[in-house]
């Protein structure tokens, strides 16, 4: 499939052109999530922040218990966010140096490799927001690849708040928006 090059998107009028043993049978936790996902949109669309919509996502879904797993770099951010939560559920938050594992232990590049860097850890996040029973856990920063790793082993439902984007201040859609960007950068629009 391209949909990314279908002008006519059919399928917003209703339209099947996958193959149809595609067709995903929605029951449980997963159409548990389709209703409040699609009741908030229909409810909110345009009215609400994302943040907005986290706090009524995990209320309508009757969640009491949430993780934060963030980088470092947002702790500022993750602070503010988690405070924020705590004034309706409980929050276990994470740190993405958590251990304090060094970038030598694993064999990993370093900035500056004459000094102690120590990694990321994005299994561990995922393994202490499970042990601590949360029920759906938020991503805050986390770098590209630490993300997937992270959202690979949360046993809880994963969405992100804010992805890391060091360039374009954790805003990466600005580099489609950007005109700079696609044309020098990327070399769109240089027939």
């Amino acid at each position: 499939m391209r949909c990314s090059d279908c002008d006519s998107k059919d399928c917003y009028r209703g339209k099947n052109c996958a193959p149809k043993d595609i067709l995903a049978d929605y029951k449980g936790e997963d159409l548990e999530i389709m209703k409040v996902a699609s009741g908030i949109e229909a409810k909110y669309y345009m009215q609400k922040t994302r943040l907005e919509e986290i706090i009524l996502f995990t209320k309508e879904l009757g969640y009491e218990k949430v993780g934060v797993a963030f980088c470092i770099g947002l702790e500022k951010e993750a602070k503010v966010f988690c405070e924020i939560l705590e004034k309706h559920m409980t929050v276990e938050s994470v740190c993405c140096k958590v251990c304090g594992v060094e970038k030598d232990t694993y064999g990993l590049d370093k900035m500056q490799e004459e000094n102690i860097e120590v990694s990321c850890n994005p299994i561990a996040q995922a393994n202490i927001l499970n042990r601590a029973g949360t029920q759906l856990n938020i991503a805050i920063g986390l770098c590209l690849g630490h993300d997937m790793l992270f959202n690979k082993h949360s046993e809880a439902p994963v969405t992100t708040f804010i992805v890391k984007d060091r360039v374009l201040a954790h805003n990466p859609a600005g580099a489609l928006y950007s005109k700079y960007y696609t044309k020098n950068v990327f070399e769109m629009g240089k027939e």
